[in-house]
């Protein structure tokens, strides 16, 4: 494996679409649990704009929705420009197949910040909620399925297994019995399978867990051709 990788200090915005977040979590291979949907870390995607207007409920929290939807949207840009550039050197390291090139990929993510903005600025503190992982501010069992992507498992080396287990266990606690947790992807910056994730997981097998290894359809970075899916008998 080349020895390029994504450079990252902090956490990134992320802004990305609806039609993404289908081929991320498998949302038209996997059926999806009915009731609210809960996008954890969901920072500028679009996800829940597009989601609600098909007619699913979907609820969003990022420590981003504290600001301000114009300081948003500047950050949003700045992260665009910035994800862009590290892409164009890494570009022969990528899967294009769904994007097609690399101007394409950021016209994707310019739209979904649009259309995050223009959501934001109605919706925010009822749809767009201000928390942050481990602790959500949400009742036991409310959401049918929780999706979490480009946080957990990508920033190892700024957040260590204690704190993924408990941001996992907190996952759980908002998921009703019967629901799904899903995670996207397990892999690093580094492009790396997260270290240990098996060993990780083992106190929630422990505590009857369920959980599966399932296909994602996004494989853009490498490693990312799965995403890990937790569920409560």
């Amino acid at each position: 494996m080349s020895s390029k990788f994504y450079e990252q200090f902090g956490v990134a915005m992320t802004c990305r679409s609806y039609d993404e977040y289908v081929r991320m979590f498998a949302l038209d291979i996997r059926p999806v649990p009915p009731g609210e949907m809960l996008d954890v870390a969901a920072g500028a995607s679009s996800f829940a704009a597009e989601a609600n207007v098909r007619g699913r409920q979907v609820i969003a929290v990022d420590p981003l929705y504290e600001m301000e939807p114009a300081i948003i949207a500047r950050h949003g840009e700045a992260e665009i420009a910035t994800s862009t550039a590290k892409l164009a050197g890494l570009a022969d390291q990528l899967d294009w197949t769904f994007y097609g090139d690399l101007d394409r990929h950021r016209a994707m993510r310019e739209r979904s910040l649009q259309r995050f903005i223009a959501d934001f600025e109605k919706y925010k503190g009822q749809r767009y909620i201000s928390s942050r992982l481990p602790e959500l501010p949400f009742a036991d069992g409310r959401f049918g399925l929780v999706l979490c992507s480009h946080f957990l498992f990508l920033y190892q080396e700024q957040l260590d297994d204690e704190f993924h287990l408990r941001a996992i266990r907190e996952l759980l606690r908002v998921c009703r019995r019967g629901g799904e947790v899903r995670i996207y992807p397990l892999s690093t910056l580094r492009w790396t399978r997260y270290p240990d994730l098996e060993s990780l997981l083992e106190p929630l097998a422990a505590e009857g867990v369920q959980m599966a290894f399932a296909r994602s359809e996004l494989p853009f970075i490498p490693g990312s051709t799965e995403l890990l899916v937790l569920s409560r008998a």
